[in-house]
């Protein structure tokens, strides 16, 4: 275990995960610190959330937002990508790429111009910024695409359409699914800070602010720790459902 690059039984990682974890918490209840609770307190106030609607209520509404910007985000993000294999429209996806370096701050207000309501400043300001990091990751994997593939379209006769779709479209299809995976801690993470913008309409967003306007710690942190887990459990499910849709990426 303290060799580099060492492989340990399944059973020997989860046996060391879980004495690290029951020493985190240890550590954590014992911590000198007055002002932060400990994780009794955290899992007094996370079953004080799971026993009533409003959690419930408020994550679904963060959960669909998140899903249809990462539904929008990805349809922007394959146009900009595929169109990028055509010499006129490289400059914009380079521009779409180097996007990345705007923050969102200085740019609220042009995108509420911009908007007609709440949800569509949320949904708005959550696609551009996840389409600047998808774009970057696949056109990464564009770039990275060994010559021999397009050689042997070429030796089979096919035109560039062809190729096209052959070797990037439908030969790069495994890895849409990864890059949604990795980013989607993105969108995840951004949804709390827009939805601080407009809590008209809910979500996880609107009840951190709420708990922490009181300085009330422990349900904070519990809503971290549904975020966290939800965060998790995705990641996971985006994982299993690339396996299941392209079996070969198990070997």
């Amino acid at each position: 275990m303290f060799k580099p690059f060492s492989i340990v039984s399944r059973t020997t990682l989860l046996i060391m995960v879980a004495a690290q974890v029951v020493f985190g918490l240890v550590l954590w209840q014992w911590h000198p610190g007055s002002l932060i609770p400990g994780p009794i307190r955290v899992l007094e106030a996370l079953g004080q959330l799971l026993s009533t609607a409003l959690l419930y209520d408020n994550l679904l509404a963060s959960l669909l937002l998140t899903l249809k910007a990462l539904l929008y985000s990805l349809a922007l993000t394959l146009l900009i990508s595929y169109g990028s294999t055509l010499p006129f429209f490289r400059p914009a996806a380079q521009f779409a790429v180097k996007c990345r370096y705007l923050t969102l701050t200085g740019l609220i207000f042009i995108f509420t111009l911009l908007t007609k309501d709440g949800g569509a400043l949320k949904l708005s300001l959550l696609v551009f910024g996840i389409v600047p990091f998808f774009t970057t990751s696949f056109l990464s994997v564009i770039l990275r695409t060994p010559a021999q593939e397009f050689e042997l379209c070429q030796t089979l006769g096919y035109n560039r359409w062809e190729t096209l779709y052959e070797v990037i479209i439908i030969g790069k299809a495994d890895q849409v699914f990864e890059i949604v995976r990795q980013n989607f801690a993105i969108a995840w993470m951004m949804i709390t800070m827009v939805e601080g913008l407009n809590m008209s309409e809910g979500g996880i967003g609107t009840l951190l602010i709420k708990y922490n306007k009181y300085n009330d710690l422990p349900h904070v942190l519990a809503l971290q720790a549904v975020i966290f887990g939800l965060g998790l459990f995705f990641d996971y499910g985006l994982g299993r459902l690339r396996h299941w849709l392209f079996a070969y990426t198990k070997i």
